[in-house]
């Protein structure tokens, strides 16, 4: 056994997950993105949001695209439901989806074929998500009217089952009430059943548990696991935060200035890391805190994306950068068959470099359980 596959199966242990079923390696692509360029109009220039992002979805994973504010997460992601603003557009590449280019659709009508019945997104704030005017019973039931064209009786039965199905009692009255009436958590499990009324194959939430207390976020996190169980989802979670998906990904990719910096399976990213940048988000937990310490913070700003990025995006706040770092964007290297990274520290003629202490200590502080509350119950 290789020490990657050692990873995958000692963490998948922890989890009392097949380890197999972790990394997906024996499941079909439902989505395949291929060198996705987009820029956005502003004030008379261009800024280009996503540099060329290759990524394969495999169907039922759970993949975590994760990074700062700005690094492109959400745009990615809005490009698979037709969501981008009016002055954005696609600048090049594909993005396949059961046999359909989505970044050739133009029009609603286009959309209107995968959006909702095929791909759905649970926003970060459940508040603005939801109509203060209408019952959540009648929003739910919209979203059946519309998707799976079901009226009447079937549909408030069907709605009905939603609501419990996402975990809020007393259906009957419930539905009846409206979204002021509802805590925070049970809103965004509102949003979660109008994301599932469309029965969409493919969810993204987008900071889910981003407004909600760590008790809350808990909560949600286990709903959206158990949901998609039982409804067969593939699902993708974006977030700026590595901790909220520590026991929930199958898979983790870093996004960093539109680009993906590393991918790789759970294990890979958070035991066995290879960019600068993993290591500088690693650092930033609050689980890896010192008492009486500063907690990390990475220095500098992300790269102003209306201006050619020349080599490395991450180089200006990066102290491992080589000079080449600065001079030309680096290739992916491979760290596994699953793992790869885009770093010069990758080559074989770069100097050897160890992550921070606070990084080679994580494999001890997740036995220990220090990270989120794992969704199907126990510690991680």
């Amino acid at each position: 056994m290789t020490f990657n596959e050692e990873l995958v199966a000692e963490s998948a242990a922890l989890r009392n997950e097949p380890a197999a079923s972790r990394t997906g390696e024996s499941r079909d692509t439902v989505l395949s993105i291929r060198d996705l360029h987009v820029r956005f109009r502003l004030r008379g220039q261009s800024l280009h949001a996503i540099r060329g992002v290759s990524l394969d979805v495999a169907r039922h994973e759970t993949l975590a695209i994760v990074g700062e504010s700005g690094a492109g997460k959400s745009v990615l992601m809005k490009n698979l439901c037709g969501l981008l603003d009016p002055n954005g557009w696609i600048d090049g590449g594909s993005i396949m989806y059961e046999g359909m280019d989505l970044a050739s659709f133009r029009s609603e009508r286009d959309w209107a074929r995968v959006r909702g019945k095929h791909i759905a997104m649970v926003t970060q704030d459940p508040m603005t998500s939801l109509n203060p005017l209408k019952t959540v019973g009648w929003q739910i039931e919209e979203a059946l009217r519309y998707n799976q064209q079901l009226r009447g009786a079937a549909a408030r039965r069907r709605m009905l089952e939603l609501l419990a199905d996402v975990g809020i009692p007393d259906t009957q009255r419930r539905a009846s009430q409206y979204p002021h009436e509802f805590s925070g958590g049970m809103r965004q499990r509102v949003v979660i059943a109008i994301a599932l009324a469309c029965n969409p194959k493919l969810l993204i939430c987008d900071e889910p548990t981003t407004a909600l207390d760590v008790t809350i976020q808990a909560q949600i996190l286990r709903l959206i696991h158990d949901i998609k169980v039982k409804y067969g989802l593939t699902l993708i979670y974006i977030t700026h935060d590595l901790g909220v998906v520590a026991n929930v990904a199958d898979r983790i990719a870093v996004m960093y200035a539109g680009d993906i910096v590393e991918l790789g399976a759970c294990e890979e990213v958070f035991f066995d890391p290879r960019h600068p940048y993993t290591w500088a988000l690693l650092s930033s937990l609050p689980q890896l805190g010192v008492k009486k310490q500063e907690l990390y913070a990475i220095q500098g700003t992300p790269p102003n994306l209306f201006q050619p990025i020349r080599g490395d995006a991450f180089a200006p706040r990066n102290p491992w950068a080589l000079a080449v770092d600065f001079a030309h964007r680096p290739p992916y290297g491979r760290v596994s068959p699953t793992h790869k990274a885009r770093t010069w520290l990758l080559d074989p003629r770069a100097p050897a470099v160890e992550p921070p202490p606070a990084v080679r200590s994580i494999r001890t502080l997740f036995e220990r359980g220090a990270f989120t509350e794992n969704p199907q119950g126990g510690n991680g």
